[in-house]
């Protein structure tokens, strides 16, 4: 049985992170739908418990409480990736990753490396810009374009190397060539010689998460890509599973 505050709250946190961290009154209403004087009140709340602050042009923006909170939980959804990413690397022979967003950054939460000798390495907690990633365009691939527009314009797209894509236009329609085949691909656009492979993680309709697979770009250019992301699908599919609130 759901409790209608707390369902109410969660909205008006995950509304705040879907507008990339802050947003105005009004701003949570559209994207919510609850009327403005329950919204005030639960950001009251939330501002007293530290996991909501008020900014001086008085837009609402996620609180310092909600840091805590969230690295734990990326610890601990890095330990349920671990087996999943493990199975990657049997398919692949490649590293594997898993990723999320936070505000404007793509964050790598878990890895499980390749056991060759020349492999990829990135580091768990690293920071990166979207744009010139895999799994940085599966996860703004199915947001509204707007708010992916906006996320972009926000960071400025800087070219990482000669194959980055800098511009809104084109990088929209890359994101519709990742709904449509189902998986994305960084050809060397953060490092020159890296290719990489990625796939949504799905928590029902929403995508909350990235799992890839990265080598050197003779490597991954000599797999079957399709059929590759056949089966990383599959993969992520079951621990999209583990993660939706049904499954428990």
């Amino acid at each position: 049985m759901s409790v209608q505050s707390v369902e109410r709250a969660l909205d008006v946190l995950e509304a705040l992170a879907e507008q990339g961290g802050e947003a105005s009154l009004s701003e949570i209403a559209a994207r919510t739908g609850l009327p403005y004087g329950t919204i005030h009140r639960l950001l009251q709340t939330l501002l007293s418990r530290g996991y909501v602050r008020q900014e001086s042009d008085r837009r609402y923006a996620l609180g310092g409480g909600l840091v805590r909170l969230g690295g734990v939980a990326e610890g601990m959804v890095g330990v349920w990736a671990q087996p999943h990413l493990t199975r990657m690397v049997e398919l692949s022979g490649e590293t594997a990753n898993l990723a999320v967003l936070e505000g404007d950054f793509i964050v790598y939460v878990a890895q499980v490396p390749s056991p060759r000798r020349l492999r990829m390495f990135a580091e768990v907690g690293r920071r990166v810009l979207p744009h010139s990633t895999a799994v940085g365009k599966v996860l703004l691939a199915w947001r509204a374009a707007h708010d992916a527009v906006t996320l972009l314009e926000r960071t400025g797209m800087p070219r990482r190397t000669p194959n980055t894509i800098t511009a809104t236009g084109p990088m929209l329609a890359e994101f519709d060539v990742v709904r449509d085949r189902g998986y994305a691909l960084d050809l060397g656009e953060e490092e020159l010689g890296v290719h990489c492979l990625a796939v949504p993680v799905r928590d029902g309709d929403r995508v909350v998460a990235a799992m890839s697979v990265s080598g050197p770009a003779e490597r991954i250019d000599a797999l079957d890509r399709d059929e590759l992301a056949r089966g990383m699908l599959k993969i992520a599919d079951a621990f999209g599973a583990e993660l939706s609130p049904a499954a428990g």
